[in-house]
C-alpha cells in the first residue's frame, strides 16, 4: 500500500512490514503452499507480539486503535510474500474480530479481543452454507433460544480457517422471519460439544489457509455470546465491508507482486540479442499491468481513507473489490506470459500468485455480485434476484 508520499508514518510502516515479510516469511511461503501447511500457532503469537494483530482494535484491549489504512498497509506488504501470514493480520483487523469490536457487547469484547490481539486465539467467520453462498440470506443454520442459551443446528461451508480457528462468528437464523429479517450472529467456540469439522478442502490456491465444513448438532451457546440479534442483518453486512477491503488489499498485493517481479524480469532477460523490455509488445503489456494495478490501488486507498477508524462507504468498497479482484487475475496471468516458460514453473512463484488471485475473487462476494451491489448502492435501491 503506497500511501501519500508525504506520509512518513505510512511509509515507515510499509517498510517494517516488507522487511518482516522478506526476512521471516519469504523462505517459508512456498513450502507452506506445497505442503498445505496451516499457519503455525507460534507464528501467530509472534505477529501478536509485534502488535500486528491489534492495529485497528481498541487500545483498552491491547490494540492500537489505528485507522484502517494502517492495517491494509501491513496486509499488503505481508501478502506480497506470504498470504497465510497476511491472513492472520487480515482476520484480526478487517475480519470477525473487527466485527466484535464494532458490534459486540463490552463483555464480549473483553472476553475475546485481548487474546486475539496477543495471538493466543483466532476467530473465523462462518457465513456460507451448502445451499447459501452468494445468496447469504438463504442460510438455514438455526439458533433457538431457551433458558438463557441458544441451541445451534446446521452446517457451514467455505469457512476460511475452518477446523483451525479457536472461535467462530456464525451467521444464524434466530427467528422465523423470512430473508434477512431473521438473521443474526453468535460466537461459537470450537471446543463446544456438538461441533464437528469435515476434511480440509484441497483448493487450487489458499493452501496455507485451511477451509473445512463445520457441522453444528445441538450445540449449546450461552445467550451472552449473541453479537447481533434478528433484524440487524444490515449492521452485519455493513461491517462486512471492512473485510471486503481486506480482501481487496490481498488482491492488490498479488497484482503488485506480479508486476514488481515482471519489471525486474523483462529488464534482465534477453531474447534475440536484447532485453525483453526493448520489444514494443512487452512495453504495451507492462503498461497495461501498471494501469490496472494503480487503478485498483487508488480505489482501495480511497475507500480506506473514507473509513478512517469507522466503517467504509459500501459503494466505494464494491468498486475497489471488483476492480482489485479482476486486476489480480489479469495481471498475474500477464506476468506469467511475459516470463514465458519460466512463468509456468513453481520456481518463480507466479503460478502461486495466480492461483491465490482466483481465490480472493471468489471470497467475500464475487465480482459479479459486486457489480450488482455497485448499481444497487449507486441508485439507492435493491434488486430482487429471485423474481
Amino acid at each position: 500500500m503506497t500511501a501519500n508520499p508525504l506520509d512518513d508514518h505510512s511509509r515507515q510502516l510499509a517498510k517494517v512490514a516488507a522487511d518482516l515479510a522478506r526476512q521471516r516469511y519469504t523462505p517459508l511461503a512456498a513450502t507452506w503452499d506445497a505442503e498445505r501447511t496451516a499457519f503455525p500457532p507460534e507464528e501467530r503469537l509472534y505477529l501478536g507480539a509485534q502488535g500486528l494483530l491489534g492495529i485497528c482494535l481498541p487500545e483498552r484491549f491491547g490494540g492500537s486503535g489505528a485507522p484502517l489504512i494502517d492495517a491494509l498497509i501491513v496486509i499488503e506488504e505481508l501478502a506480497k510474500e506470504c498470504r497465510p501470514a497476511a491472513f492472520q493480520v487480515f482476520e484480526a483487523n478487517t475480519g470477525p474480530a473487527r466485527v466484535l469490536s464494532l458490534l459486540g457487547s463490552e463483555e464480549i469484547q473483553q472476553r475475546f479481543l485481548p487474546d486475539v490481539i496477543a495471538g493466543r486465539t483466532s476467530i473465523a467467520l462462518a457465513i456460507s452454507e451448502p445451499d447459501a453462498g452468494s445468496a447469504a440470506t438463504d442460510i438455514t443454520t438455526r439458533a433457538k433460544h431457551a433458558d438463557g442459551a441458544y441451541t445451534v443446528n446446521g452446517a457451514k461451508r467455505w469457512t476460511s480457517n475452518g477446523s483451525e480457528a479457536d472461535t467462530y462468528l456464525v451467521y444464524v437464523r434466530l427467528s422465523d422471519e423470512p430473508g434477512a429479517k431473521g438473521i443474526g450472529a453468535l460466537i461459537v467456540e470450537a471446543d463446544r460439544p456438538g461441533i464437528s469439522f469435515g476434511s480440509r478442502e484441497r483448493l487450487m490456491g489458499f493452501r496455507g489457509i485451511p477451509s473445512a465444513d463445520i457441522r453444528f448438532d445441538d450445540v449449546i451457546v450461552p445467550a451472552a455470546n449473541l453479537v447481533v440479534g434478528p433484524g440487524e442483518f444490515g449492521k452485519l453486512f455493513h461491517a462486512f465491508s471492512i473485510e471486503r477491503l481486506g480482501n481487496s488489499t490481498m488482491s492488490l498485493a498479488i497484482g503488485q507482486a506480479a508486476l514488481d517481479r515482471t519489471i525486474s524480469y523483462v529488464q534482465e532477460r534477453t531474447q534475440f540479442g536484447k532485453p525483453l523490455i526493448e520489444f514494443q509488445n512487452v512495453q504495451m503489456t507492462l503498461a497495461d499491468m501498471v494501469l490496472q494495478v494503480e487503478a485498483a490501488r487508488l480505489l482501495v486507498e480511497r475507500a480506506a481513507r473514507t473509513a478512517g477508524t469507522g466503517l467504509p462507504d459500501p459503494l466505494e468498497v464494491s468498486l475497489a473489490k471488483c476492480t482489485a479482484n479482476e486486476m489480480a487475475k489479469r495481471v498475474s496471468d500477464l506476468a506469467m506470459q511475459l516470463h514465458g516458460g519460466n512463468g509456468y514453473t513453481e520456481e518463480y512463484g507466479l503460478e502461486r500468485l495466480h492461483r491465490d488471485a482466483h481465490g480472493w475473487a471468489v471470497a467475500g462476494g464475487t465480482p459479479a455480485m459486486q457489480r450488482i451491489r455497485i448499481v444497487s448502492e449507486l441508485l439507492g435501491r435493491r434488486f430482487d434476484q429471485r423474481r
